[in-house]
């Protein structure tokens, strides 16, 4: 009996040194190692031409489709969407309608900006613990990791979630007032990210007269609307009659993505560190 207490203690021991290693070195590791991580992701949403400083890069992007060449796109990104280009060839008689952005005008792609201050926090979030700083407890790495691993996360989210919006709140987004001619009243037009793709939707419409048998049924939010979308706008009741949707692949938008799922990756390792011992101190031999 007194040589399985020895163990236990002697077994005991041991782990309160590894425990403390870990709480010492190994967690201040781990956040440098995030921070560089994070670091990296961050410049890329920084889009800056050369340095710290200096205007953000200019980046054209050329939007298009291999099934329809009925719209055809050149979005600029430029810190926020600063220029957009467009034509689309109307499926009834090929007519070919061009407009673009005003040249006053930039719109900011929401995602985007929000993916960087979750990628922010999460940065400040590690640096709020230097190398100075010394952890007591396993509770209180757990606790930095979860608050981490919610910034980034909320950060993939944003863009790999687009925003579901209803027909009426696309038509009143300043999006629609950034063209120059305006655009026709029988158009509607949506930018937004997809995962590592921006992607840029056009809704052609037509108005249903008030004889119509069509049983009306408006439209719920979502991502992308399907032809026969009904929705009512001021005093009339439309239906989206085409969908075209182009899209182009942007290639640092994949490199933060993969810089999250590693960072989440190792905080998750670094939980599941603390967790093992956590058990330990919890078990009680009768």
């Amino acid at each position: 009996m007194v040589t399985v207490m020895a163990a236990t203690a002697a077994e005991r021991a041991v782990l309160e040194e590894e425990f403390r290693w870990l709480l010492h070195d190994e967690v201040h590791a781990v956040l440098k190692q995030l921070q560089d991580i994070l670091k990296e992701a961050s410049l890329r949403f920084t889009l800056t031409g050369s340095g710290t400083e200096g205007p953000a890069k200019q980046e054209n992007f050329i939007l298009g489709s291999c099934g329809t060449d009925q719209v055809k796109g050149v979005l600029t990104l430029q810190g926020a969407l600063s220029q957009a280009d467009v034509n689309l060839k109307m499926p009834r008689n090929n007519q070919l309608l061009h407009f673009a952005f005003r040249e006053d005008k930039q719109w900011k792609l929401q995602q985007i900006q929000d993916a960087r201050n979750h990628v922010s926090q999460a940065i400040y979030l590690l640096t709020s613990r230097d190398e100075s700083y010394q952890f007591k407890t396993g509770a209180e790495v757990l606790k930095l990791m979860d608050a981490v691993m919610l910034q980034l996360t909320r950060a993939r989210n944003r863009l790999t979630t687009p925003a579901t919006l209803t027909l009426p709140e696309i038509a009143a987004s300043g999006l629609t007032r950034m063209f120059a001619p305006a655009l026709p009243s029988d158009l509607l037009v949506n930018v937004y990210i997809n995962l590592n793709k921006l992607c840029l939707t056009v809704y052609q419409l037509h108005a249903l007269q008030p004889n119509s048998t069509k049983n009306f049924r408006p439209a719920g939010g979502a991502v992308l609307h399907s032809p026969g979308a009904m929705f009512e706008w001021g005093s009339q009741r439309l239906e989206v009659s085409h969908v075209h949707k182009v899209e182009c692949v942007i290639p640092w938008l994949n490199d933060a993505l993969v810089y999250f799922t590693v960072s989440l990756q190792l905080c998750q390792q670094l939980k599941d560190k603390i967790s093992v011992f956590s058990s330990y101190w919890s078990y009680r031999p009768f």
